[in-house]
């Protein structure tokens, strides 16, 4: 018999980043890293689950691990998910439910919930198979990975046919690239100096730091304070030298005008990037940052869904997508995305800021390369030094690249102990934080 899926477990997981300002920036000062967390389990001899999440900064991972609690009639009892069929499946059942789907559409809370479970169904898929999630996708055929997108609201830009052209085109080189990827890794950039929060010591200190690592690119946070911003840039290039990437991030803070004063500012130190300039829904602010400013524009981790991307792409308003793993609906429809890039040639630089991210995300950059785009030229995956000991397999950093990932799944597994210790609101980890008299009651 084929095994079925027998359990939803869900898990409102959170660490007190805010404590050292790890994750700190000019629109989330004091951020608590957390994860509304969901496990499916099965039945059968094996008794394989798969493991996914949300990722969010702390108040409201209730009530995004509430929306992946909404989601279990739709898994608990169905057969686990093993090929493209299955998990197309899934996330059209999860993306398509006219009730749920009216809350977004397709955008917002209920929506990255879906994209928690259709990860998690990934990492079960996967774990079955016995690959890791970027090979599992690349040892699909074309025809498979198209069969997994949904095209509506898509086609007036990439058709079903154009998307199966590309990945044809992709497809007889991808045996060397995947021992090229194990070989070589995949390039990496650092945010671990940039937090706003550090003092200008620590910026320097851990800029430098970078550098001896290998990484080849850092990116600070900024738009609280513009002459705050100019000195911080001006010690990080005098820390890291001319050679050296610098990106830079907004977080959504500013209006266009702004933006425009602040980026004029900030050239003379060559930044190689602004990052969320303004508002992810604001396609043609966008557009207008990248047309008033000689810095280029990359966006994309607050970007709620393809059709977003499809305009930001059509617009000509960015020069890099940045994906994240658990913003939109899960695996699918970020290969809708790499395939809007691919079509536009747009390199992808995916976004790792926060917890679990730089595991989730190294899968899907890693494919893009193996199986679609066909190459690592301008493209780099965001990391961030922190809390990657909670899980079964961390990311893995060798001379400021990615290492590719060996063990099967979606490397989403959280250590139990962890898991038992930050669960909020009564996990040791917090219950050390709350006040005697409210342990007490």
């Amino acid at each position: 018999m084929r095994p079925s899926v027998t359990g939803f477990d869900v898990h409102d997981i959170r660490f007190p980043t805010s404590e050292r300002l790890d994750g700190s920036d000019a629109m989330n000062p004091d951020p608590d890293y957390s994860a509304a967390y969901v496990v499916l389990r099965t039945d059968g001899p094996a008794r394989t689950e798969g493991h996914g999440f949300v990722f969010t900064i702390g108040r409201g991972n209730e009530v995004t691990a509430a929306a992946i609690e909404a989601l279990r009639p739709y898994v608990v009892g169905r057969p686990a998910p093993r090929d493209a069929a299955d998990l197309a499946a899934l996330h059209h059942d999860l993306t398509h439910d006219s009730q749920l789907r009216w809350l977004g559409p397709e955008k917002g809370v209920v929506h990255m919930a879906a994209g928690a479970v259709v990860n998690a169904a990934w990492d079960l898929a996967a774990t079955t198979a016995g690959l890791p999630v970027w090979e599992f996708l690349a040892t699909m055929t074309p025809e498979e990975l198209v069969s997994l997108v949904d095209f509506r609201y898509l086609t007036d830009v990439l058709t079903r046919q154009e998307a199966l052209a590309l990945l044809r085109a992709a497809e007889p080189g991808r045996a060397e690239r995947a021992r090229l990827l194990r070989a070589e890794g995949y390039p990496a950039y650092t945010t671990s100096p940039g937090w706003l929060g550090y003092d200008d010591a620590k910026l320097v200190r851990l800029a430098k730091e970078a550098v001896a690592d290998g990484f080849a690119q850092i990116k600070l946070k900024v738009g609280a304070d513009l002459d705050d911003d100019v000195r911080r840039l001006r010690l990080a290039r005098a820390a890291v030298g001319p050679g050296i990437r610098i990106a830079v991030d907004a977080n959504q803070r500013w209006d266009v005008p702004d933006a425009l004063r602040w980026m004029a500012a900030l050239a003379p130190y060559a930044p190689y990037w602004i990052e969320e300039p303004t508002s992810p829904d604001d396609v043609l602010g966008h557009a207008a940052v990248r047309a008033g400013q000689p810095v280029k524009v990359a966006t994309g981790e607050h970007v709620a869904n393809r059709v977003v991307f499809k305009q930001l792409l059509q617009a000509g308003a960015v020069d890099f997508v940045q994906i994240d793993a658990a913003r939109v609906s899960g695996v699918n429809e970020n290969l809708a995305i790499l395939l809007l890039a691919a079509k536009y040639g747009v390199p992808v630089c995916p976004h790792a800021g926060g917890v679990g991210l730089c595991e989730l995300v190294q899968h899907l950059a890693m494919f893009d390369y193996v199986a679609v785009s066909g190459t690592r030229e301008d493209r780099v995956i965001e990391y961030v030094d922190h809390l990657h000991e909670h899980f079964t397999d961390p990311a893995v950093i060798e001379g400021g690249r990615y290492r590719a990932p060996d063990a099967p799944g979606f490397s989403a597994r959280m250590r139990p102990e962890s898991i038992a210790a930050h669960r909020y609101p009564d996990g040791p980890a917090w219950r050390s934080r709350r006040p005697a008299e409210e342990v007490i009651s």
